[in-house]
This record gives C-alpha cells, sequence and structure tokens, in this order.
C-alpha cells in the first residue's frame, strides 16, 4: 500500500540549532499515527514542516507527490490539513458558520463575508463536517456556550470542512478532562472510517496508546522509537525520555 504521507531525512534548522535531524517516518491511508515526546522534542516543528510553515530539507510526499517546496495553501489544496494548540474560533459565529469559514478558500479579507454569501453546498458540506464530529445538536451555538471538550471539536471540525485527506491535529486533548478525552478518541477514530488519515500530537498518553495504529516518538529532534502502541509502552528509551523529562531536563 502507497503511503498517504511519506517523510525522509526531514530536518529543520534555527541558525546553529537543529530542530529536527533526519526525521522518517509514513502514514498509511486511513491509520491514525501518534506524534510524542517531551516538550521541546520538536513535535510542533515537524507539523509545520510537514504543512509548510517552516522550511525543511530532506523530502515531504503526500500521495507520491513531493510537496516538501510548496507553500502551505498549496499543500492544504492537495488534501493537508491540521488544527493548532489553541482553539480560534469566531466566537461570534455560530458552529456552523464557523466550519462555513472554512469551506472554501477566500482571500483574506473576504472569509466572513463568504459565510453570509453561502451556498447550499456550502452548507452541506459544513453540516457534514459537523456530522462527522458528532456536533449536529450544537450546531447554532456561540462557542461561548459550549463545554471546552466542544470547543476543541468544533476546531476539528473546521478544520474538517476543508476536506483533507490528511489532518495534522496539534494536541486537541489539551484541557479536556478524561471523560472528555475518550468521547475525543472515539471520534477521531471515527474520521479515519470516513477516509480521513491522522497525524496526533498531544501529550495524552492515554488517548494516544489508546487509538492510535502506530505511535512515533520524537527527542531532541529525533526519532528514538516507531512502533505500534503495545511496544511504545515498554520501550526503555521512550521510558527514558520522558522520566527524564520528569527529572528536570530543561
Amino acid at each position: 500500500m502507497t503511503a498517504l504521507l511519506e517523510l525522509t531525512n526531514v530536518g529543520v534548522r534555527y541558525g546553529g540549532v537543529a530542530a529536527l535531524t533526519d526525521v522518517s517516518f509514513s502514514v498509511e491511508p486511513g491509520s491514525i499515527v501518534g506524534l510524542i515526546g517531551p516538550n521541546g522534542a520538536g513535535k510542533t516543528t515537524l507539523v509545520d514542516a510537514v504543512t509548510g510553515h517552516t522550511p525543511a530539507s530532506g523530502s515531504v510526499c503526500l500521495d507520491g507527490v513531493d510537496i516538501t517546496r510548496m507553500r502551505p495553501h498549496a499543500r492544504a489544496r492537495l488534501g493537508l490539513g491540521r488544527t493548532f494548540q489553541s482553539v480560534e474560533l469566531f466566537d461570534d459565529l455560530t458552529v456552523l458558520e464557523n466550519a462555513l469559514v472554512a469551506v472554501r478558500t477566500p482571500r483574506a479579507l473576504s472569509a466572513l463575508g463568504q459565510v453570509f454569501r453561502r451556498s447550499d453546498s456550502d452548507v452541506e458540506v459544513a453540516q457534514a463536517a459537523l456530522t462527522l464530529c458528532e456536533l449536529e445538536e450544537v450546531a447554532d451555538a456561540y462557542p461561548r456556550e459550549l463545554s471546552h471538550g466542544h470547543r476543541k471539536l468544533a476546531g476539528v471540525a473546521r478544520a474538517v470542512a476543508r476536506r483533507p485527506r490528511l489532518l495534522c491535529l496539534d494536541e486537541p486533548a489539551a484541557g479536556l478532562d478524561s471523560e472528555e478525552s475518550i468521547e475525543l478518541g472515539r471520534r477521531l477514530r471515527g474520521l479515519t472510517q470516513r477516509g480521513i488519515s491522522l497525524l496526533l500530537i498531544d501529550h495524552d498518553m492515554g488517548l494516544v496508546l489508546d487509538v492510535c495504529d502506530r505511535v512515533v516518538v520524537l527527542d531532541f529532534g529525533r526519532i528514538i522509537a516507531d512502533d505500534v502502541p503495545l511496544n511504545i509502552r515498554s520501550d526503555s528509551s521512550v521510558i527514558s525520555a520522558y522520566l527524564g523529562a520528569q527529572g528536570g531536563r530543561p
């Protein structure tokens, strides 16, 4: 099976500092790959490199197409989406309208105008995104009226409305309680059943180890493990990296 995302020797440097070094792994169609590591390991930098928000060496291929030198918007058009650590929703728009903003790729100053000039097909796509994330019941609610868990899901739904083939999620479970995290995991698993593959960054090890098909572990910008969750749980290098972080590692 051809990998949907293929990274080969990806590296990122900031001046004389290597943030990532020779990172290589793949994401198969219909799978969830977890990306974990201590703070400062390079996880968000890697997603920035994949999505085109920071220059990188090596190669990034999406479904066999080399996208390494493409701008972020060009990668998005090919089906590469992402969320960010902070949930930046439009508080004066409903959940459905927030999803509508993402349906098209509007010019910078016309995004909100697109919401109010929406077509029936746009609404159908936005509603489908909410359905995939099981948010139909709060479609007409405003972000301030939502629980933190639903706000996080609304951010995921907005990214899904762009109809990505691969979605990079940056700490979607941050701030969620255990029940909300379990519910998030169930809904993320549902996305893969609808043809959306996921690259998942999160510090919630319960979520990552429960929902991911494979887990890639970074430490100091290098891969120290790439295996199925069962093996990651007992990997000595992974345990050492996390214990080192807890023990006061800078």
